[in-house]
């Protein structure tokens, strides 16, 4: 910025000298002109000469010469600065534009000088204002989304709550078996809303970069392996099976372990939730150049084009009525995108009538460099 003022003063300087010396340049040469017209008209120019000698007698220099040499030179200063004038006035404009609000004007940049870098300059800075603007904008909207989200997925299970403990209360229910039945029921919502809420500290810690990842060299196909098991029991009682398609070698990464299993976890519920109805999910894993590639599968209801985009942002879910009986809070697969993003890998989605895929790309280490 110092150098762009220091700038400036040379450029003025320059322009004063510049300014001065063409006002001298032009009476050096308009003086012999005006000494022969004087000449070949010389009585009719003689009273209005004797005229001027007796006011430069009162004052006491040439006030006419005085005269023509500050007209000429302010001619020449408007001339000369004239280009400098019109960008200083646009940035005036310009800036009291947007300190009235309107950022969304640009101040014109026509020079290539001082004050079209600093146009350019105001111009970048008010572009990053706007940005933190809607930045800003975007937060809150989020902030109130997440607030609204947050209230209605727990006030549901809570409602339920409070209301067959009010039965339990109140003594009405038949028999301990009906009493059971709404202790099971209370229970059932209370670890539903305890799953909301650790879901949601979760990806509250990771978006804000709370986590701290405990990295140790894994075997990706002997951990989804053990997971599939442990889900094969549950998957049974809903006469669903899960099939789990390994590669014949191991595929090693640097991650932590319960961060990623999490993630898997996440994605075989989800595949349970929603693919109910194709009876099977498959889980596939096989090395792709430098990267582990984990693919989980299910043959439910494809996943509209409109909604694939936005899967993986908190709290959106395909079914919109938020109800947790058709599904979850929609943090799932925003925890997995996040965790899969903090080892330095990436997710997406495919889905058509034949299959709904979620694909995971993890890469590889080599344990022997």
């Amino acid at each position: 910025m110092r150098s762009l003022f220091n700038k400036l003063q040379w450029k003025i300087v320059t322009l004063f000298f510049l300014s001065v010396a063409l006002t001298f340049a032009t009476l050096m040469i308009v003086k012999p002109i005006l000494q022969s017209v004087y000449d070949n008209h010389f009585k009719l120019l003689y009273p209005f000469v004797e005229a001027v000698i007796r006011v430069n007698r009162i004052f006491g220099f040439s006030v006419w010469q005085a005269v023509v040499v500050i007209m000429l030179f302010i001619f020449y200063c408007m001339i000369l600065s004239w280009g400098t004038t019109r960008n200083l006035t646009n940035i005036i404009r310009g800036v009291q534009r947007m300190s009235s609000g309107n950022t969304n004007v640009q101040i014109p940049v026509r020079s290539k000088d001082e004050l079209g870098l600093l146009a350019g300059q105001i111009n970048a800075l008010v572009s990053q204002l706007e940005a933190s603007r809607e930045e800003e904008r975007l937060a809150t909207q989020a902030k109130n989304d997440l607030i609204t989200n947050v209230s209605h997925d727990l006030r549901t299970p809570l409602t339920s709550i409070i209301g067959y403990l009010r039965l339990i209360e109140e003594d009405k229910y038949k028999d301990e078996v009906e009493l059971r039945y709404y202790v099971d029921i209370a229970y059932e919502k209370s670890k539903r809303m305890n799953r909301l809420v650790n879901d949601l500290f979760d990806y509250t810690r990771m978006g804000f970069g709370q986590i701290t990842l405990h990295r140790t060299p894994i075997d990706l196909v002997q951990l989804i392996g053990q997971l599939t098991a442990e889900f094969s029991l549950q998957l049974r009682n809903q006469d669903m099976e899960i099939v789990f398609s390994p590669p014949q070698e191991k595929l090693m990464i640097q991650a932590d372990g319960d961060k990623i299993m999490q993630a898997f976890e996440n994605l075989i519920t989800n595949a349970m939730r929603y693919g109910n109805d194709g009876k099977q999910i498959r889980v596939e894993a096989k090395k792709t150049e430098q990267e582990a590639e984990v693919r989980v599968i299910n043959y439910g209801p494809p996943i509209p084009p409109m909604d694939l985009p936005y899967i993986f942002e908190r709290f959106y879910r395909v079914e919109k009525s938020r109800s947790l009986d058709t599904g979850g809070a929609g943090l799932g697969l925003a925890i997995v995108k996040s965790i899969i993003e903090l080892h330095d890998g990436q997710i997406y989605a495919s889905s058509n009538t034949a299959e709904t895929a979620f694909i995971a790309k993890l890469p590889l280490i080599d344990l022997k460099a």
